[in-house]
């Protein structure tokens, strides 16, 4: 099967990250999957306002997801909308569960991911951006968060669907996952598959984001081992 853009089933789009983009930042990140680029600035762990939503025994950590007017081909309303504020929450559970917390009571930790230009896989690559750049942040991490989305088309598994392929899909299946942990800390399905289907799906997903986790990986090494 030759997919709408000529990739094989088991290919990834064109992969880019970089640290450090951001000079104002704590720390930073960019990620390019294919047409879809994710910037992610994060600011602390810092003091939380107002201080009645501080949690005395771990730190906050807050995810905001939003998406350029420009990022499509039809302008986005600025602002926050339905969609941004639900995978905002997401990505933040996905991220929670790989950073050390409890180590920040009463701290807030910030995450700002803009998609300047978006061709499908957006919270997938928010994710990855995201992790990267906690790490660049020096947030302690228990592993690096990687995220990709995986599908069937005409009998077919694919991965890192993109464009017109998420609506051809049978399911749209975003993951996010910590390869040295062995966990799966985001598991969202559009779509109606077999048990079997979601397990070879699932086996594709971690395969792709081990690939992702290498390029998250030679990114922070660029940057911080000069």
């Amino acid at each position: 099967m030759k997919r709408i853009d000529g990739r094989k089933p088991e290919d990834m789009r064109d992969l880019e990250v970089e640290a450090g983009v951001l000079e104002n930042a704590t720390g930073s990140a960019r990620v390019r999957m294919g047409r879809t680029i994710a910037v992610a600035g994060v600011y602390g762990p810092r003091e939380m306002f107002p201080r009645r939503l501080q949690n005395a025994e771990k730190a906050t950590l807050q995810l905001r997801y939003t998406m350029a007017p420009f990022s499509t081909d039809e302008r986005v309303r600025p602002g926050r909308s339905r969609r941004g504020q639900e995978i905002s929450l997401v990505a933040g559970k996905a991220l929670d569960a790989a950073v050390f917390l409890d180590e920040f009571p009463k701290a807030s930790i910030d995450v700002f991911v803009d998609i300047v230009q978006a061709d499908a896989g957006t919270r997938t690559a928010a994710i990855n951006a995201a992790s990267v750049a906690l790490a660049d942040a020096g947030v302690p991490m228990k592993d690096i968060v990687c995220s990709v989305a995986v599908g069937k088309i005409d009998g077919t598994y694919v991965v890192d669907l993109a464009g017109k392929e998420e609506d051809a899909s049978d399911c749209d299946l975003p993951i996010a996952y910590m390869p040295n942990q062995n966990k799966i800390t985001l598991l969202q399905m559009d779509g109606n598959i077999s048990r079997e289907d979601l397990k070879n799906l699932l086996e594709l997903a971690k395969k792709a984001c081990e690939k992702i986790n290498v390029a998250q990986k030679a990114a922070l090494k660029k940057r911080w081992l000069k």
